[in-house]
């Protein structure tokens, strides 16, 4: 069984930075990749980012590019992501995912992982 574990949310200012950690255990929890996700009140849940096992191939949603940076550890099995120059409209639950790819990129739509994978979501705040 694989677990996925997030840490690093919190209140941050305008403009601020916060680095979220998701740590997947089990013994094949280096073969999995892990997107991104995050849902604001009332708003559907959207993809942030994601990295493939090997971390050859990431994507980013337009919104976060050159802001959000995501990696992963030598092991494969902790993922971060750094996020800077925060804005309010980043706000919301962030969660991470494990799934596969396909033709060897990671994938940044919520309903490819379905129900098997997911850490409890961490919550970000951006306000002055």
């Amino acid at each position: 069984q694989l677990q996925l574990v997030q840490s690093g949310g919190g209140l941050v200012q305008p403009g601020g930075s916060l680095r979220l950690s998701c740590a997947a255990s089990g013994i094949t929890a280096h073969l999995y990749s892990i997107a991104w996700f995050r849902q604001a009140p009332g708003k559907e849940r959207e993809g942030v980012s994601c990295i493939s096992e090997s971390g050859s191939s990431v994507d980013y949603a337009d919104s976060v590019k050159g802001r959000f940076t995501v990696s992963r550890d030598a092991a494969r099995n902790t993922v971060y992501l750094q996020m800077n120059s925060l804005k309010p409209e980043d706000a919301g639950d962030y969660y991470c995912a494990a799934g596969g790819t396909i033709q060897n990129k990671c994938v940044l739509d919520a309903s490819y992982y379905g129900m098997d994978y997911w850490g409890n979501g961490t919550p970000v705040t951006v306000s002055s």
